[in-house]
């Protein structure tokens, strides 16, 4: 049973299955977080929650891909997804508060997609820096 671990196909899809979970789980935080429901709107069709939504899926997985990379084992790698998740997080709320002249998170609700555009692609930019930075 050691050598079941080491597997590469066990590893990865172990690790392939966590991120997965994460990854729910880090969308929900981010549901809590804004005043739009996100799925629902995106069931409207609302473009600039879909490309809010979307940066911020791409970002959470451009961190675990470096966090994947740059440790060996499960634990590290979702330890160093969690933390660059929540300067991911911390990222989006700065973008509220050094925009106060734009409510960023009723814009993206209201369909703005010069503003989701913004976020899409703030979050994705943070993502590599975070990602770069994770050890």
């Amino acid at each position: 049973m050691e050598g079941f671990w080491e597997n590469i196909h066990v590893e990865t899809a172990a690790r392939y299955s966590v991120v997965i979970l994460c990854s729910i789980l880090f969308l929900a935080i981010f549901e809590l977080i804004t005043s739009y429901k996100n799925w629902k709107e995106i069931n409207k069709g609302n473009i600039a929650v879909a490309m809010a939504t979307g940066g911020k899926l791409l970002g959470i997985s451009i961190i675990f891909r470096y966090s994947i990379e740059h440790n060996d084992t499960l634990l590290q790698s979702v330890g160093w997804g969690v933390f660059g998740f929540f300067l991911l997080l911390l990222g989006y709320v700065l973008f509220e508060f050094l925009t106060p002249t734009i409510k960023v998170d009723q814009e993206i609700g209201k369909g703005n997609k010069a503003v989701g555009f913004i976020s899409m692609v703030i979050s994705i930019g943070l993502s590599f820096v975070i990602g770069a930075s994770i050890g």
